[in-house]
C-alpha cells in the first residue's frame, strides 16, 4: 500500500469515528435521560463512564472540548468531570508523505528550500495539529505547528455534540444555566483554527511581558506561517513536572513565574491565556539552574473589557475590606442578573475560595490537604447545593477561562507545592491599578499587533 493510500485510509477512519461517537453520545444521552426519568439514581458513575468511553474511541478536537469542560467546576457533574479528565487529548500523528502534502498546501512547491533543516517526525501531536523542529537559513531554531486537515468540520460536528452534553445538563435540573457558556467555548475553540490570530497572540505576549524576564515568548516568524501553518522559534525546556522534586526555592521561584505569566497581563491589560495545561508551557534554565518558563501555545487567549478587570479587582477589595457595596457592584459589572441577599451570599462562596490566597498577608499555600484534580470540587458542591434552591443562573460568559485559568494555576501551585505569599504579589500587579489605564493601553497594544 502507497503512503498516499495509508494516509487516505487513515483519515477517512477519522471520518467514521465522529459518526460514530456521535451516535454513541446520542445512545449514551439517551440511557442518562431514561436513568432519571425512571428515578434509578446513583447510577452517575457508570453513565459517567459510558460517555467517557463513547468520547473515547476519537481523538481530536472533541477531546479538546471535553477536556475543557471538565476543568470548569460545577459545569457538569463530578462523575462526568473525573471520567472526562482522564481522557487523551493526542490525534494520531501525520506521516511524512502527509506532511511533505501539507506544507506545500502551506506554502509552495518549494517549501523545503525555505529551511535549512526540518524533521518530518513530529515532536509533539495534539488535538488539532502537530509540531515539527525545523531550522532556518540563520540557524535559528524553530518550531512548525501544522494543522491536521479538514479541522473546521471537525471542529464544527465536535461543537455540535458539546451541545448535546449541555443541553443533556440542563434537562437534569442543572442549576447553572450553561448557554452563555456553550457560546463562550465555542468562540474560544473557532479561534484555534486560525494561525494567524494565534501569532498575532504570542506578539500580544512578547508585548505585554517584555520586561519579565523569568517568562519567554517564542517569536513568530511571519514569512513561514499561515492560517493553517505557525511557525515560531523554539524555546528549549523540560516538563514542569519534572520539577516537583526540586528544592523549595526553585519550586517557588517557577511557581512565581507562573503567577506573573497569567496576571500580569489580565491586570495590566485585560489579556489572560485561557488553558494553563501543563503541557504549554515548560521550564528554561541558566548555567543548569531553572530560571522561568517557556509559555508555549498561544490559541486559546481571552481580550477582556477593561471594565470586567475593574470588577475582578473590586471584588478583591470588597472582600478584602469588608466593603458590601463593592462586592455587589463587582456583580453587577460582571453582568450577574436578579442579585438578591441570597444569591450574592451564593456568589461569596465561590469567591472567598477563588480569592483566598489573595486575602492572606502570609506566606502559604494555595491550599492544604487538597490534590490537583480536587481543587476547587468542594467550593463548587457548595455552591451547587446551595444554588439548587433559587433556580438556574446564568454565568456571564467571561467566567469560563477565567474560571478555568484560576482552577489550573492552583493545580500548578499544588503539583509544585509552593509557599508564597499570594497577596503581596497580586498586590503588586494592581498597583495603581485603573479601568481608565487599562483601557488605554489595551488598545495600544491590540493596536500595534493588529488585533484592534
Amino acid at each position: 500500500m502507497s503512503d498516499r493510500d495509508d494516509e487516505a485510509n487513515r483519515f477517512s477512519a477519522r471520518a467514521a469515528r465522529y459518526v460514530r461517537v456521535g451516535a454513541n453520545v446520542g445512545g449514551v444521552a439517551a440511557r442518562i435521560a431514561g436513568t432519571r426519568l425512571f428515578g434509578l439514581e446513583g447510577r452517575e458513575a457508570s453513565n459517567a463512564e459510558a460517555l467517557a468511553k463513547a468520547l473515547g474511541g476519537l481523538k481530536g478536537p472533541l477531546m479538546k472540548v471535553a477536556q475543557l469542560v471538565a476543568t470548569i467546576p460545577d459545569v457538569v457533574p463530578p462523575e462526568y468531570a473525573a471520567e472526562l479528565q482522564k481522557l487523551q487529548s493526542e490525534a494520531p500523528p501525520m506521516g511524512a508523505a502527509f506532511v511533505k502534502r501539507r506544507m506545500m498546501a502551506e506554502l509552495g512547491a518549494g517549501w523545503r528550500e525555505r529551511f535549512a533543516e526540518f524533521d518530518l517526525k513530529p515532536s509533539a501531536a495534539a488535538s488539532l495539529g502537530q509540531v515539527h523542529k525545523a531550522v532556518a537559513h540563520d540557524g535559528t531554531p524553530l518550531a512548525c505547528k501544522l494543522q491536521y486537515p479538514d479541522m473546521e468540520s471537525a471542529v464544527e460536528a465536535d461543537l455540535s455534540q458539546l451541545e448535546v452534553l449541555f443541553s443533556l445538563h440542563r434537562r437534569m435540573g442543572a442549576v447553572i444555566d450553561t448557554s452563555e457558556i456553550v457560546k463562550e467555548i465555542s468562540a474560544r475553540v473557532r479561534e484555534e483554527l486560525d494561525y494567524r490570530r494565534e501569532a498575532q497572540h504570542a506578539e500580544l505576549y512578547r508585548l505585554m511581558l517584555a520586561t519579565t524576564p523569568e517568562i519567554r515568548v517564542p517569536a513568530p516568524v511571519a514569512t513561514l506561517s499561515t492560517k493553517r501553518l505557525l511557525t515560531m522559534g523554539w524555546l528549549e525546556g523540560d516538563k514542569i513536572l519534572n520539577h516537583k522534586g526540586a528544592e523549595q526555592v526553585v519550586r517557588d521561584r517557577l511557581s512565581t513565574a507562573m503567577f506573573k505569566a497569567w496576571w500580569r497581563p489580565f491586570s495590566h491589560y485585560g489579556v489572560i491565556h485561557g488553558d494553563p495545561h501543563l503541557g504549554n508551557y515548560t521550564v528554561f534554565s541558566e548555567d543548569g539552574a531553572p530560571q522561568g518558563i517557556n509559555l508555549l501555545d498561544y490559541g486559546c487567549i481571552r481580550i477582556f473589557p477593561p471594565s470586567f478587570v475593574g470588577g475582578v479587582v473590586d471584588l478583591y477589595r470588597g472582600l478584602l475590606e469588608g466593603d458590601e457595596a463593592r462586592i455587589v457592584h463587582a456583580y453587577e459589572v460582571w453582568g450577574f442578573k436578579g442579585l438578591t441577599r441570597e444569591l450574592i451570599d451564593i456568589l461569596n462562596i465561590w469567591a472567598r475560595f477563588i480569592y483566598g490566597p489573595l486575602l492572606e498577608d502570609r506566606t502559604r499555600r494555595i491550599a492544604e490537604g487538597v490534590s490537583p484534580a480536587e481543587y476547587g470540587r468542594k467550593q463548587a458542591f457548595q455552591v451547587h447545593q446551595a444554588l439548587k434552591q433559587r433556580g438556574p443562573v446564568t454565568v456571564p460568559r467571561e467566567f469560563v477561562f477565567m474560571d478555568r485559568a484560576a482552577i489550573g494555576l492552583g493545580g500548578v501551585f499544588l503539583h509544585l507545592d509552593a509557599e508564597l505569599n499570594f497577596h503581596r504579589m497580586f498586590e503588586a500587579e494592581i498597583e495603581g491599578f485603573s479601568v481608565e489605564h487599562v483601557a488605554a493601553v489595551q488598545a495600544e497594544a491590540l493596536g500595534r499587533v493588529g488585533l484592534a
